[in-house]
């Protein structure tokens, strides 16, 4: 098969809710169900016309076991004959199946498919999956890594530490994002990214109210109020785990959906889709499988590499804010354009719906292209067992 080019025609969101907000009464694959829909509505799609639809979502289990992506096709009433599958590279999941679909159309397995991502850390707690049993690192396991199990705000203090990036650097960092995403609220720049949603009650049946907006932004968070924050994990007999990491320095636990349609250039102009932006690079990259949030270095240098691009021939950078301290560390090595990165807030604002985000980072980053005329966008994160993603779009529109 000849290789095709993987276009992006569209790409959604909802708005983000806070961790027991918001979005709290809706089950995850009803959520996702929401999103599919208006993406396919909002362009007049034959749903008959999807080859696959493919799902991130982290914590595979109770109300996001069973093949979530799937239910949640199903929920939304959408025909039964399309298939769909749920993919996880933790943090990047969704990020993962929008690789997966557009290497598929470019590969001439595919002509339409749909890249999502669905998570309900209300619903489903995150880790759950994890320690809410059996442990899923089994002996060989504990033997390669010597036992050293890290919780990632251990993690994001052993790379602030490496890095030196001290508290109030992070904190800076934290404010910002919080700045930026009311700016860009205010300004209305997530109008057209993002689709408004029913409240659901308790017993997940609409309400009158509708949530137009992300619930995550702190307008009046100040330096201040950001160092008084304590901890974020536990002492032990040696002092904090993590003294300089904080739910202030730390992405949000969150819900939410996104979704975005890719199809050949060909298939999209058959059908009258619009042709926004084209898959340049893909790159995946694993290091420590211990402190498993240094992979973005790496995979950004293998991308780069393998591009031939630089950092400055981007216009638009998202680096995920799981923790400030993975973006300054990735800042330390790459010096960017600090405009450039994150430029509407990240994930310590907006919050980080994990399967989710993958998709809606590259819905908002396509969003700014289109909006500053810009053409290249660049995007990775770190994500669980020590690995990263990275992608690079072409703006076309």
């Amino acid at each position: 098969m000849q290789a095709r080019e993987a276009v992006i025609c569209d790409a959604v969101r909802t708005p983000v809710g806070k961790r027991n907000g918001r979005l709290a009464g809706w089950h995850p694959a009803d959520l996702l169900g929401f999103i599919l829909n208006a993406i396919l509505e909002r362009n007049s799609l034959d749903p008959e016309l999807v080859d696959d639809v493919i799902g991130g979502n982290v914590t595979q289990c109770a109300e996001q076991g069973v093949n979530v992506t799937r239910n949640g096709w199903v929920s939304g009433g959408l025909p039964w004959t399309v298939p769909a599958t749920t993919v996880d590279r933790q943090c990047g999941s969704s990020q993962q199946a929008a690789h997966f679909a557009a290497q598929g159309v470019i590969a001439g397995a595919y002509d339409l498919v749909i890249a999502c991502g669905v998570e309900s850390m209300t619903r489903v707690p995150m880790s759950i999956n994890a320690w809410g049993g059996e442990s899923p690192f089994g002996p060989g396991f504990l033997a390669a890594t010597d036992g050293q199990l890290k919780t990632q705000f251990e993690v994001a203090q052993h790379i602030a530490d490496e890095w030196k990036i001290t508290r109030d650097e992070m904190d800076a960092f934290a404010l910002e994002s919080h700045r930026r995403a009311a700016a860009a609220i205010d300004a209305g720049a997530f109008e057209r990214e993002t689709v408004p949603i029913h409240i659901r009650d308790a017993e997940m049946n609409p309400t009158p109210e509708v949530m137009r907006v992300d619930e995550g932004p702190r307008r009046d968070t100040s330096m201040q109020k950001l160092a008084s924050l304590r901890s974020a994990v536990d002492w032990d007999e040696t002092g904090a785990l993590a003294p300089d990491i904080t739910a202030g320095n730390s992405s949000q636990m969150s819900d939410g959906s996104s979704a975005m349609i890719i199809a050949s250039r060909e298939t999209a102009e058959r059908l009258g889709l619009p042709v926004r932006a084209r898959f340049c690079h893909f790159t995946v990259a694993a290091e420590d499988a211990v402190w498993v949030l240094t992979a973005p270095n790496r995979c950004t240098r293998k991308a780069l590499a393998r591009s031939g691009m630089q950092i400055d021939d981007f216009d638009a950078i998202e680096v995920n804010e799981a923790f400030a301290s993975v973006v300054l560390a990735w800042q330390r090595e790459f010096a960017a354009d600090p405009e450039k990165l994150n430029p509407r807030g990240g994930g310590i604002a907006l919050g980080h719906p994990l399967g989710a985000t993958g998709v809606k980072l590259l819905t908002t980053m396509l969003h700014y292209l289109e909006d500053t005329g810009g053409r290249f966008g660049f995007q990775t994160m770190c994500e669980g067992g020590g690995q990263a993603n990275a992608t690079v779009i072409e703006r076309l529109g």
